[in-house]
Parts: structure tokens; sequence; C-alpha cells
């Protein structure tokens, strides 16, 4: 016999969620990609104590947030608990002591979850050696490296987000809004999907359908589809921005998009690369038509950021930023996009970085300003990167060096960066420390070596970068 899995309402569908629940919330953390119509019907449903398992809580009137807001939640554990350039009711609340927080490496995260969906108690992974996150862990070294084991993630509810059922419970994606969705609605006892549209069985092509009926127990028809020029204006509102260096007498170097095109000439023909948060999605402006990009929100050939007019909401980068699709781009979930980056699939891997040691440690996760820390996908990342880059300011606001003997910050890896790009200079990381190779125009080596904390060797064919 059949079981009714359409024909629920938002509030019918989660009316069996009690306080203490767990629940796991689909969605990379961009505005548009939450089930929106679920959160609200929680939040009015008044349950607390609640388990919040995601990727991001997100921010804005469309996120879990709303959730913090109503005093409901009592643990997050996710991948970012707050930001570096906002506060959010979450991360406040994290930091009054208010609402415990677990933070899991993005990669780990799902991981987790899907080995929950899969039956699988535990696994090991290099993500985390060396730092916070390997904190009451067992660990072991396999083939002479160091492996933390992870157990799995398993909720009560899963909240997800699809674009299509049909009423057997099957779903298909579109775009990169497929990212943690589909291991998050096998990981749950129930799980509820919010949809644009439900259609009868045989409607959908097998092939595209991503999540099988069998891991879905409700849909939910969305009632208030969110307008695409809303969208964009709270996108406008609410998203990053990429300025220079607000400084008091530093000097200034290379402005960002100079950074960035410097950065690009550093990858080779064929390879596969993934760009962090901050500085190095403007890279994406300038590479060559024969480097391939990557993101963890499941994504590979990605193009350049999308202009007024060529926009697509479910077409984003793991900076939540729209992007565009280069020929040749292939979709996928979370899971496959960090077996990519973990498995040692990406070529290159560049990064923001907060602070890098002269042995090439980095940190990037967290400063002293942040009341809960985003960890993202930098650890998965520099745990699997063949060559690892990192993108910064070479100073502080405050005119503090970010190149250090050693980092004074929490620690995403060890060991693990290669070259370092700053707006003063490009500088190789060796086992004698930091090389510098190029200054920027106007910078002198001496200028270089003022702004650095740790000892810097200058090259003997040291020269001034060329654009």
């Amino acid at each position: 016999m059949s079981v009714q899995k359409a024909g629920y309402s938002a509030v019918e569908a989660i009316a069996d969620i009690r306080d203490g629940a767990s629940i796991l919330i689909g969605g990379f953390g961009v505005l548009q990609g939450w089930p929106h119509e679920l959160l609200f019907a929680l939040r009015g449903s008044g349950v607390s104590d609640l388990t919040i398992i995601c990727n991001s809580p997100g921010f804005g009137p469309l996120s879990p947030q709303i959730l913090a807001e109503n005093g409901q939640v009592s643990k997050l554990i996710a991948s970012f608990g707050g930001y570096a350039y906002r506060t959010t009711p979450l991360s406040e609340q994290i930091g009054r002591g208010e609402v415990a927080f677990e933070i899991v490496p993005q990669g780990t995260l799902v991981e987790r979850i899907r080995a929950a969906g899969a039956g699988i108690p535990a696994f090991f992974t290099p993500t985390g050696v060396g730092t916070v996150v390997e904190q009451g862990k067992e660990k072991r070294t396999f083939e002479g490296r160091e492996y933390l084991m992870e157990t799995a993630l398993q909720a009560d509810f899963a909240l997800i987000r699809a674009h299509k059922a049909d009423t057997a419970g099957n779903l298909i994606y579109r775009g990169t809004a497929r990212n943690f969705n589909p291991p998050f609605a096998s990981a749950a006892a129930v799980t509820i999907a919010e949809v644009d549209e439900i259609i009868e069985p045989g409607k959908l092509d097998p092939e595209a359908i991503a999540t099988s009926g069998i891991f879905v127990n409700r849909l939910v028809l969305r009632e208030k589809p969110l307008e695409r020029e809303r969208v964009f204006e709270l996108m406008r509102t609410q998203g990053r921005t990429i300025k220079a260096a607000e400084s008091t007498g530093q000097i200034s170097g290379l402005t960002p998009e100079l950074m960035a095109l410097r950065a690009a000439r550093l990858l080779e023909p064929g390879q596969y690369v993934n760009l962090g948060i901050g500085l190095p999605t403007l890279v994406s402006d300038f590479i060559a038509d024969d480097v391939t990009l990557h993101a963890e929100n499941g994504v590979l050939g990605y193009g350049p950021l999308a202009t007024a007019g060529e926009e697509d909401v479910d077409l984003y980068n793991a900076s939540s930023q729209l992007v565009t699709l280069q020929p040749g781009a292939s979709f996928f979930d979370s899971t496959e996009a960090f077996a990519m980056a973990r498995g040692g699939h990406i070529d290159t891997v560049i990064l923001g970085g907060f602070q890098v040691a002269a042995n090439g440690d980095l940190a990037n996760w967290k400063a002293p300003h942040m009341q809960a820390g985003s960890i993202g996908g930098a650890m998965d990342l520099a745990a699997g990167a063949r060559r690892l880059i990192v993108v910064m300011q070479h100073t502080t606001k405050a005119s503090e060096p970010k190149l250090l003997p050693r980092c004074t910050y929490p620690l995403t890896a060890r060991e693990c960066v290669s070259w370092v790009l700053t707006n003063l200079a490009l500088l190789q990381v060796t086992s004698q420390g930091f090389v510098l190779k190029e200054f920027a125009p106007g910078v002198t080596p001496d200028a270089v070596r003022a702004a650095t904390a740790a000892p810097l060797h200058i090259a003997e064919d040291a020269r001034e970068m060329e654009f």
C-alpha cells in the first residue's frame, strides 16, 4: 500500500516536531536556497530546545536565524557559526553562551551525514588534524599520514529544498541548489521536502532524479515562490563585497583586482581550481578558458561573476555569488564535491587568510573579534590540495603583520601553504621560510620586509610585478 507523501501544507508537515528535536536543514546558506515556508511554519509552532544541523545558518528573514530570533535554538552544529563581516542572532547567542555550538569542517559535516544515511557509524579523515577539531577524537596513522575518527550524524527530521518532485517522493534539483540536500534527505527519521512543483510518477526523467523517494516522507508545495528581482534586491543589501584595505598610513600596493589577476597567472593550463571566500572569488574574472573552477556547493566548470541581466538564482559559487556557467560544466551534491577536494583531485586551491606562518601553517577561520568561527570548506580543501595559494592583505587594518614566525590564531591546517600573494608581494613558502619573488609596483623589498614579522629571504631573481 502506498503512503501519502504529497498534499501537506507546511504547518501540517512539521506538526509532529516537538521540543528537543534535532533538525537537519538543507541548503548551502544562500537566502534563496532555504525551505523558507517550512522554517516559517516551524517558527510559528513555537517548539523550542532545538538542535539545528546545517552547513551555515545564513542570515536574513528567510534563514534559520528566524528560529534563533524566536529563542527556539539550544544547539547549532554547522561549519559556520558566524561571519567575519557581520553579527547574527545565532552568533551573538553563541558568544553569550546561550546556544551551544559544535563547529564541524564542511566536508566532514556532509560526510558524517552521508555516513548516517548509509549506516556507517564512523570514518577517518585527514581534515582537522593539528587543529582544534581534533580535540577529544581518536587519531590514527595510515601510510604515514594522520587521520581523525569522525562519527555519523543523524537527526530526527530533515527540512530540505528541491525544484520538482513526483508524488512518490523522487526529487530533482536545479543548478547548485542541490548542494547539501540529497545527503541530508537520507539521514533523518522523517524528511520533508519543500518543492516548486509536484507531478505524477513517470513524469520525471529517471536519469535526472538525484534523491530517491525512499528517503522522502512528506512533500510541501511552495505557496509563495520568491520573485527573481526580490532575490537580487536582498542579495545586494545582504551580500558580500570586496574592498581595498582601509589603512592608516600603510602602503596600499595592489588593488584587489590586480591581486586577483596576478593570482590567476599562477594557474596552469588544464588545472582544476577551487576559489575560497573573499578576495579569491575575484580570480574567476581572470582565469583562462583551459582552467576549470570547482566549488564545494556542487559545480565543476563555472565562470566569471554574472553581470546584470544574465543572473540565475540557482547558479552560485561557494561564496554565494551568482556566476556564469562554462561549456562542459557539471552539477553534483556536496558529498561528491568534497570527495574531489579531500581526495586530492583539485590541483590548486586559492584561499583567503588571517595569518600565515613561515612553515606554511594557515589560520583563516577565526579571528579574535569573531564570536563564533567560520571553518566552511577550508580545512577539507587544505587537507586535499596539491597546491595552496593564499591571497590576502599583507597587514591588518591596524598595520599588524599577517606573515608570522608562528600563527597566533586557531589553525586551519598545518604546513599547507605553497604561495602567498598580498597587496605588497608574491612570496613562496619554502623549507627556509618566506622567499620574496615579486614586489608590487611602487613597493620596495625593504618595505615588504618591514611589514613582515617572520624572517624574509629575498630571491636572487626577485623583481617588480608586471601586468
